[in-house]
């Protein structure tokens, strides 16, 4: 698939008779990044994709192409959920150990996947084009009720030094402002013990209006869609938003929090 988006990228350039410069000025990127896609050394954005698509006005062509590569180049037991987070109508997500990868910036996903020396560098830049791909569902038409808890420790965990941090959590006020179907909320540390201790998870609810759970450890997930374990999730989400703070006092929290890092 990378071999097709490259060579429909040349086809279409040179039937518009436009060299990669002046191709990379009507895309708002690099010739170098040009360059890169169509030699298959770097993978298209879904940005990259749709600019494309309106340069040549080929109907969204380059983005079908460039949503089955980002496909293929999920990690396979991340697909199945990958789908289902694309389709639902809502989603509702608690993480008390990073930002959500629906909301991270750039730097703080390049952060994370380069923390620890696991991965090449080609690797953290193909995993931080893969989540920031997935974030076109916020914007997208008929985008879901996305509703977010993180813990306060989320806010002041250094991910990545000062500047990512205080970029992340601007970001977040950002969203949460202007978004109007990202909810954002905050359990604030005062809250001690609470059920959100025991771990991560989301609760994706489908077109159909059946729920399911996506649980993630360090290198599986696992979508559960059994009705009695669904709904003891439900239980745990509704105990965890009754500890967290309210919309706006959550977002002037962050705000606050993001001022410390200097």
């Amino acid at each position: 698939m990378l071999e097709h988006f490259a060579e429909e990228l040349r086809l279409a350039r040179a039937a518009s008779g436009m060299s990669q410069t002046a191709l990379a000025e009507a895309l708002s990127y690099s010739a170098a990044l040009v360059a890169k896609v169509e030699k298959c050394e770097r993978r298209p954005s879904l940005d990259f994709a749709r600019r494309s698509d309106v340069v040549f006005g080929t109907d969204g062509r380059f983005e079908r192409i460039q949503r089955r590569i980002s496909r293929e180049t999920v990690v396979p037991w991340f697909r199945d959920w990958a789908g289902i987070e694309q389709e639902a109508t809502a989603l509702r997500t608690f993480e008390p150990l990073c930002v959500p990868g629906l909301l991270q910036t750039e730097g703080y996903a390049g952060a994370i996947h380069a923390g620890g020396g696991l991965f090449a560098a080609d690797e953290v830049e193909r995993h931080v084009t893969t989540r920031l791909d997935r974030q076109g569902v916020l914007t997208r038409d008929r985008s879901p009720l996305l509703s977010m808890v993180i813990d306060e420790y989320v806010l002041r965990r250094r991910i990545g030094g000062p500047e990512v941090m205080r970029e992340q959590l601007r970001h977040l006020v950002k969203l949460g402002s202007t978004l109007p179907r990202v909810r954002i909320h905050v359990v604030p540390m005062s809250a001690g013990a609470y059920p959100g201790l025991a771990g991560p998870f989301v609760i994706a609810t489908l077109p159909s209006r059946e729920d399911v759970v996506y649980l993630e450890g360090q290198r599986h997930g696992q979508v559960i869609d059994r009705a009695d374990f669904v709904q003891e999730m439900v239980e745990v989400w509704e105990s965890i938003r009754g500890e967290a703070l309210s919309q706006q006092q959550s977002l002037e929290l962050i705000a606050e929090v993001a001022e410390t890092w200097t």
